[in-house]
């Protein structure tokens, strides 16, 4: 049947009135974002949909997109040093893109729909990007912390 979903691909949630309910799972690369972000101190987590963005009091440092505009792709976006998105998507195009509207600000999306991926080039990416993000004080409390 077309558009249903396999019962492996829910999982069993809360009890209303003894009537059980399925709900979808998250999709395990966000899930791992979330506890790399999690880390990172302060960080809050909204979802939108198939989508997730990550803030820092407020300012987001990274995006999990799923299919973003009917593109197909699975990434996450995160900020860069000035030319740094432009340098990572010309040598490396397939793992590497400029997501529409914030490429041209800085940002950078890393594939994640294609295998295998590498967590600790993602751990690495997030966490530059908070740093770029976030407030000196809380950025340093990170730098600190790695030592």
């Amino acid at each position: 049947m077309a558009g249903v979903r396999p019962q492996s691909a829910f999982r069993r949630c809360g009890a209303t009135r003894g009537v059980r309910y399925l709900m979808p799972d998250e999709d395990f690369r966000l899930t791992k974002i979330t506890q790399l972000c999690r880390t990172l101190p302060e960080t809050e987590r909204a979802l939108r949909g198939d989508h997730a963005d990550f803030r820092v009091r407020q300012r987001v440092f990274a995006y999990f997109l799923n299919d973003h505009h009917g593109d197909g792709v699975i990434s996450v976006c995160c900020k860069s040093a000035l030319g740094e998105n432009l340098e990572r998507v010309r040598s490396d195009p397939a793992r590497f893109y400029l997501p529409a509207y914030i490429g041209a600000r800085g940002w950078f999306g890393m594939r994640l729909d294609r295998e295998p991926i590498d967590w600790h080039e993602v751990e690495n990416i997030l966490e530059r990007s908070y740093r770029l993000i976030a407030p000196k004080r809380l950025a340093q409390t990170l730098i600190q912390r790695n030592r």
